[in-house]
């Protein structure tokens, strides 16, 4: 049986965009985000309760990572012909009961047995969301029906961080995860009642990751994805203890810093990344130098909130981006295995995610704020070199000088000598073939001028009429012996 990664998963139905199912996708991704990032809004009065570091609090975030990094590149493989749909509502409801957990936990422990759960959910949604575009939506609407998906992403920085940031200032953090819990529920039915049937005629294999993998364009997007995400959650995973020490902002003025780089990542992911469709490299680079920048100014710019707020706006713009344009590389660079290289793609994302929480954490743990977010900086200006250096297509082959067509002039100034010589022999016998059917065309002409269809010559009362043969017929004009009227 034939991979499925090399051959086009069948769409969702024959029309060309399907709006509801998009929608329902875009809130089970602001879903899961929610879910995996409201440490990051919390993580100052989860630690106080567990009676832990800031740094093992962010390790929720790590083991919520890795455990999706490990999942999901195995996605399409594990799951093997099930129905798409089904899989993905029965995760969400899995990542809705890790939510409730995360609420109910005493400790440390639980929490990260809660969020390997949630890792688990993750990973299987991520690994199948991140392909659906192209079986929602069919030719230039495939961008903006991704779009609307991962504006998920960015919505949940707008409105799910912060707003768990506020529930958590009156009820607790335990009440944000609560609330989280009961989202999972709703965006499961949501998805139960818009997603249309999407089957799996032909089973997939573990090969097909190598495939993938063997393809350049492929390996830099991976590439250029870790190093920005990793980069990015380096820095971003710690971004409240940084606003509380430089600018001792309040827990209020923190949420509004949150909410304002959440509108920015909004903007950014509906204004530059659907410019990855036409421009994908540029569009990748340009976002990458806007997270590197504006890591390395936030510590300079906590002497004021206005400042930090500018330079929250840059981030949150730049990053907002990030989702769309590298998966918009990774699929343009292997057009006939989407689904694998989008589980690829969400398996990177989220050890990235995993692994800049744990880098974060070591690093404000031991040499202090400033260091976090110049080490965030350092490690996105890396993907920023493989963006530049790479490119999301293969290069086209080179053709052979001989190959080539001269505009004009004698060949044999453009053209090897063997290749000289097959020209002028073709040349030859073609020169040949001509004369020779004009030859012929010649004698013809010439028999029928003096005889009529019945090989007589026309007799002094005879006549030609407009070139017509004898008696008003048509002389034969191919040879005096295969004589036959036209």
């Amino acid at each position: 049986m034939k991979n499925a990664e090399t051959q086009p998963l069948p769409r969702a139905g024959g029309i060309g965009y399907r709006r509801f199912p998009v929608i329902a996708v875009a809130l089970s991704t602001f879903t899961v985000v929610s879910s995996e990032m409201m440490p990051v809004g919390l993580l100052t009065p989860m630690a106080e309760t567990l009676s832990v570091s800031d740094g093992v609090t962010g390790l929720s975030l790590t083991v919520t990572g890795i455990v999706a990094a490990a999942v999901s590149p195995f996605v399409p493989a594990l799951i093997g012909l099930r129905d798409r749909r089904k899989v993905l509502v029965a995760f969400m409801i899995l990542l809705s009961l890790a939510n409730a957990l995360t609420a109910v936990a005493p400790g440390f422990p639980m929490l990260a047995s809660a969020r390997i759960i949630l890792g688990i959910s993750m990973g299987v949604i991520w690994g199948l969301t991140a392909g659906l575009g192209p079986r929602l939506a069919d030719g230039p609407r495939i961008a903006l029906a991704t779009a609307l998906m991962f504006s998920g992403v960015s919505i949940a920085s707008v409105i799910g961080v912060p707003l768990g940031t506020y529930i958590a200032a009156f009820l607790g953090w335990r009440a944000a995860f609560w609330a989280l819990a009961l989202l999972g529920g709703v965006a499961a039915a949501v998805l139960a009642v818009a997603l249309p049937a999407l089957p799996v005629h032909e089973r997939s294999g573990l090969g097909g990751i190598a495939g993938v993998l063997r393809n350049r364009g492929v390996a830099a997007g991976l590439a250029i994805t870790a190093l920005v995400v990793l980069g990015h959650f380096t820095g971003y995973t710690y971004v409240r203890p940084v606003l509380e020490a430089g600018a001792s902002m309040s827990a209020g003025l923190i949420a509004v810093c949150l909410l304002v780089y959440g509108l920015a990542g909004v903007a950014g992911n509906f204004t530059l990344g659907p410019l990855a469709g036409g421009r994908t490299k540029q569009t990748v680079a340009g976002v990458l130098a806007g997270v590197a920048l504006a890591a390395a100014l936030l510590p300079f710019a906590t002497a004021s909130a206005a400042a930090a707020l500018i330079v929250l706006m840059l981030w949150g713009v730049s990053y907002g981006a990030v989702s769309l344009s590298t998966q918009t590389w990774v699929r343009k660079a292997d057009p006939a295995r989407v689904e694998a290289s989008a589980a690829l793609w969400a398996g990177v994302f989220n050890a990235s995610i995993a692994l800049g929480a744990f880098a974060g954490g070591i690093v404000i743990d031991s040499a202090g704020h400033h260091a976090v977010m110049f080490t965030a900086s350092l490690i996105t200006l890396a993907g920023l070199i493989v963006a530049v250096t790479s490119r999301p297509h293969p290069p086209a082959p080179r053709r052979r000088s001989e190959d080539l067509v001269a505009p004009a002039g004698p060949t044999f100034l453009t053209s090897s000598p063997s290749r000289w010589v097959s020209t002028a022999a073709t040349s030859v016998r073609s020169s040949i073939r001509s004369e020779g059917s004009s030859l012929r065309s010649a004698r013809a002409f010439s028999y029928c001028s003096r005889h009529d269809l019945n090989g007589h010559r026309p007799g002094s009362s005879g006549r030609w009429i407009n070139g017509y043969g004898w008696n008003g017929s048509s002389c034969s004009s191919t040879s005096p012996t295969t004589r036959t009227a036209r």
